[in-house]
C-alpha cells in the first residue's frame, strides 16, 4: 500500500447564509490542510460554491483561505480535479489559474485498481423535462454572455437570490428523500454499468448520504453536504 488516498468532496456551498457560513468555510479549509500529508488527488464533485459566476476580469470576493488551501495543495504535489456543478456552472478559468484541473461529467477514472465513474450528478438519468431546461439554460454560451454584460453587483444580487430561494423552496432543515431504484441518478449507474466496468459511482448533487449496491455489483456513493457538518468519501491507492 502506498499510504495515500484519492479524496472526495461536494456540495460545501460556501456562501450560502444558512446556519454559519464562515464556521462551515473554516471546516472546509482545516478539512484541505488536514489531507496535504496522505492525499495523491482530490476531486472536488461540484457546488462547493453556492454561486460562482467569474468574468474576465472579476471574480466573487472572499474565499482567500480556501484557495490559499488548494493552492498550497497543487504545490505540494496533489493533483486537484473539480467539476462545476449547478450552482458554479459559471467557472470558466479562474480555477485552472490555480492550478486546479475542469473536468467533466461523467467521468471514468481508474483509481487504486478500481475503476471509478464519477461527477457532479445533476442532469444524469431521466430528470424532469422542467430541470434539463433550466439546467439547458445555465449553460448556454450565448444566455451566459449576455447575463456577463450584468454589472457584477447586479448579477451577483441575483445569482445569491436565486440560490437563496432554491435553498428555502424545500426547507432549511428539509432533506432531499433519496427514492432508491426509481431515482434518476440510480438508473443512470445502472445503464452505465450495463456497458462499461465501474466498481464505484460517485456524485454528489442530492445532499444525502447514499452507499448502496446496484445490479451487477457496483456501488452508488452519494456524499452528504457541508451544510450541519463536514462529508467526504476516500479511497486507497494501491
Amino acid at each position: 500500500m502506498s499510504g495515500k488516498y484519492a479524496y472526495f468532496a461536494a456540495d460545501v456551498h460556501l456562501g450560502l447564509q444558512v446556519g454559519d457560513p464562515a464556521a462551515r468555510e473554516r471546516s472546509f479549509v482545516d478539512f484541505l490542510r488536514s489531507i496535504a500529508s496522505d492525499a495523491d488527488s482530490l476531486y472536488l464533485l461540484g457546488d462547493i460554491w453556492d454561486f460562482w459566476y467569474e468574468y474576465k476580469y472579476v471574480v466573487p470576493k472572499g474565499y482567500v483561505q480556501v484557495f490559499a488551501a488548494i493552492e498550497d495543495l497543487v504545490r505540494s504535489g496533489v493533483k486537484v480535479y473539480f467539476f462545476p456543478g449547478n450552482h458554479d456552472v459559471w467557472a470558466y478559468s479562474y480555477f485552472e489559474e490555480l492550478g486546479m484541473i475542469k473536468m467533466t461529467q461523467p467521468a471514468l477514472v481508474q483509481i487504486g485498481g478500481k475503476s471509478l465513474c464519477i461527477g457532479h450528478g445533476d442532469g444524469l438519468g431521466p430528470v424532469p423535462f422542467g430541470y434539463r431546461v433550466l439546467r439547458g439554460i445555465f449553460h448556454n454560451r450565448v444566455l451566459q454572455a449576455l447575463f456577463s454584460t450584468l454589472h457584477p453587483r447586479i448579477a451577483f444580487s441575483l445569482g445569491y437570490a436565486w440560490s437563496r430561494h432554491n435553498r428555502l423552496a424545500r426547507g432549511e432543515k428539509g432533506r432531499y428523500v433519496f427514492k432508491g431504484e426509481s431515482e434518476p441518478l440510480y438508473r443512470f449507474a445502472v445503464q452505465f454499468a450495463a456497458s462499461h466496468k465501474v466498481d464505484y459511482f460517485v456524485f454528489g448533487h442530492y445532499h444525502v448520504d447514499v452507499d448502496v449496491q446496484i445490479p451487477g455489483g457496483s456501488r452508488l456513493i452519494i456524499l452528504k453536504d457541508w451544510l450541519e457538518q463536514p462529508s467526504f468519501w476516500r479511497i486507497p491507492l494501491e
